[in-house]
């Protein structure tokens, strides 16, 4: 589109955000002052002086084919051949973010430097995905999807993986004589760990990601372009922060350390990310056979794939099962109060399933160094995901703390913690690590225990979860039938299984009189 008939304020103020301008930067492309384009805001029929319009269509016709796609899109306009008469159309909610959000422009931009698009180019790609998309047809196959369990997840990684496990097993658990399945891969020496963190004990090292940029094969691409597409048009909430990739892991007792480097999150969305919407398809599809899943077998073929960390994109998460010591209370005798979250359908990970709470990828606020260990980023989602701190979330916008949790920073429930670490009043322990077979993911989980009723009595009221969660249930730690109902759930997502499992498990061992924990026993 190089032409428009008639400029008005809104489309002028169309051309400003296509070309993500300021009120400053625009008006000194035109040689106007920032009043007049302020204006044209504030009053969108305002017609733009004839000079302006002149300067504006100068603009328009000399702009890059990105930008003059973005005003397209922005002022709603179906563009066609020079010879027919341009007409337009509402512009839908998904377009406009495709024209607008600067997290699905980093995508873009991504995706556009690891495959050659041309002649097209990736944003025309996924607008072309866009287009063809049938909501009726998204929401049917979302609504299919929902009914694949975690054992269905958990026995087609297993058909795919049937070979080379060695020492390594998907981890299984037995609950009142149900044996229940993830696709969590792990071995004996890592689980029931007990292992103290938080002071110093989780050492990781950063070091920059020294593999070569990826570049993506056609179906991979094409399989990114189209989940971009799908993602945009139904809402998911993409911020493109950085994450770590694990590069090395070791785990003894009383050590557990590793390597990680620094991806943009876009980079881990458009490749190991599209993996489990590849095998909840396969599974969809009823066959008892081996999954045919291409992009699998491209990106994690086998278990050894699976464990070279180095070699591969290798995002991962901290998540931990909250227990919080309540006094005597109404109905109730001195127990543990468990947190449990059901995730928002807005979140890339583990939507609408059942998970323990804190519960984020791992990445960094301020410093790759300090911020690599991973109970880093349980304080730092304790505070976001339960406390209710907004400065800390990392959708909301950019971190400009130089010490996001620097004492003056902290919440009131966080400081009293933090003020306590080290002492009998509060401990976080890592209790178990694995590798997610759905995606490749690592996956620490650990156990909050907060032992002082006096949190319990000055805060207990402020915790809240956050837009994650579509839902926060609590659990008493003494209620044997409820906490075995809520372990046989199948609701819950592979990793949060795997926390809560292991979870209650430390605290039947450590919680005294405060709990009557349900049987949960190891299967091989």
């Amino acid at each position: 589109m190089d032409v428009v008939d008639t400029w008005t304020g809104q489309n002028a103020s169309a051309l400003k955000k296509a070309f993500r301008e300021t009120n400053e930067g625009f008006a000194g492309r035109l040689g106007t002052s920032v009043r007049t384009v302020a204006a044209w805001s504030a009053n969108p029929q305002l017609a733009p002086t004839a000079e302006i319009q002149r300067a504006l269509d100068t603009l328009l016709f000399h702009a890059a084919a990105d930008v003059k796609a973005r005003f397209a899109l922005l002022v709603g306009i179906r563009q066609q051949d020079s010879s027919e008469q341009v007409t337009t159309r509402r512009q839908t909610p998904a377009q406009l973010r495709l024209a607008t959000d600067p997290h699905i422009a980093a995508a873009l931009s991504w995706l556009e430097s690891r495959f050659a698009w041309a002649p097209k180019s990736a944003r025309e790609r996924v607008t072309e995905e866009l287009a063809a998309l049938d909501p009726r047809a998204m929401e049917a196959q979302a609504q299919r999807l929902a009914q694949v369990t975690r054992e269905q997840a958990a026995a087609a990684a297993r058909r795919y993986y049937q070979a080379g496990f060695s020492q390594w097993r998907p981890y299984k658990a037995q609950v009142a004589g149900h044996v229940l399945a993830t696709t969590v891969l792990t071995q004996d020496s890592w689980l029931d760990l007990a292992q103290p963190v938080g002071d110093g004990q989780d050492s990781f090292q950063f070091r920059p990601d020294m593999r070569q940029g990826m570049r993506l094969s056609r179906s991979v691409a094409e399989e990114a372009a189209r989940s971009l597409a799908e993602s945009i048009e139904k809402g998911s909430q993409i911020v493109n922060s950085e994450i770590y990739t694990l590069t090395s892991l070791d785990i003894r007792p009383g050590i557990i350390s590793g390597g990680v480097g620094v991806i943009d999150f876009v980079e881990f969305a458009l490749t190991l990310n599209l993996l489990e919407s590849e095998l909840m398809r396969s599974i969809a599809e009823e066959s008892d056979r081996r999954p045919t899943m291409p992009i699998r077998d491209e990106l994690l073929p086998d278990v050894t794939a699976v464990l070279d960390f180095s070699g591969r994109v290798c995002a991962g998460g901290a998540l931990a099962l909250t227990a919080i010591a309540r006094p005597r209370g109404r109905g109730h005798a001195p127990d543990y109060l468990l947190l449990i979250q059901e995730r928002s359908g807005s979140v890339l990970n583990a939507n609408r399933r059942l998970a323990v709470i804190p519960k984020a990828f791992h990445g960094p606020m301020a410093d790759y160094g300090e911020d690599a260990r991973f109970s880093a980023t349980v304080e730092r989602e304790m505070e976001e995901e339960l406390f209710g701190r907004t400065d800390v979330d990392s959708t909301v916008g950019e971190q400009l703390h130089a010490d996001p949790m620097h004492p003056s920073l902290l919440s009131d429930p966080m400081h009293w913690l933090m003020d306590r670490q080290g002492s009998d009043a509060w401990r976080m322990e890592s209790t178990a690590v694995g590798i997610n077979l759905v995606s490749g993911n690592y996956e620490f989980a650990s156990l909050i225990v907060i032992d002082d009723e006096e949190w319990w009595v000055k805060y207990g009221g402020q915790v809240r979860a956050n837009w994650e969660s579509s839902g926060l249930h609590r659990y008493s730690s003494l209620d044997t039938a409820r906490l075995e109902s809520l372990a046989l759930d199948p609701r819950w997502s592979n990793e949060g299984f795997f926390a809560f499992t292991q979870g209650c498990r430390r605290l039947a061992r450590i919680g005294g009189q405060r709990v009557r924990m349900p049987s949960i026993e190891l299967e091989s």
